[in-house]
């Protein structure tokens, strides 16, 4: 009992303490993903675990979506599409509440980076 006691706890800080700069899935950095949501007010419109205020109604909740196999009803959830959605929206779904947001490719993996880490 006490080997798996400190074998979890073991994974528990490996997965908390990733380095600065480091990628998910292929993408950026989740840490400074948070702070691009944060700074761009993702959660002024989404429920986003792990940000402060992120308590919008306006859209989706952002729970569990890295489990989820579709964006916006109409990509395949992978990186490269959901960097596209983060950055242009509208071309994907013309009309959609979810506006184009203007992120540069490094916010835009970022942002995507923290987004897919939820589970």
């Amino acid at each position: 009992m006490r080997v798996a006691f400190v074998a979890l706890m073991a994974l528990t800080c490996l997965e908390a303490c990733e380095p600065v700069g480091a990628t998910h899935n292929g993408l950026g950095d989740p840490t400074r993903g948070k702070t691009v949501i944060t700074s761009v007010q993702c959660g002024a419109c989404h429920q986003i675990p792990g940000v402060v205020g992120a308590d919008g109604q306006v859209g989706p909740p952002l729970a569990s979506f890295g489990r989820r196999t579709i964006i916006a009803g109409v990509l395949p959830n992978t990186p490269a599409n959901l960097v596209h959605w983060l950055q242009s929206p509208q071309s994907v779904k013309p009309g959609d509440a979810m506006p184009d947001t203007g992120l540069t490719d490094q916010e835009a993996n970022d942002a995507a980076a923290y987004i897919s880490r939820l589970y």
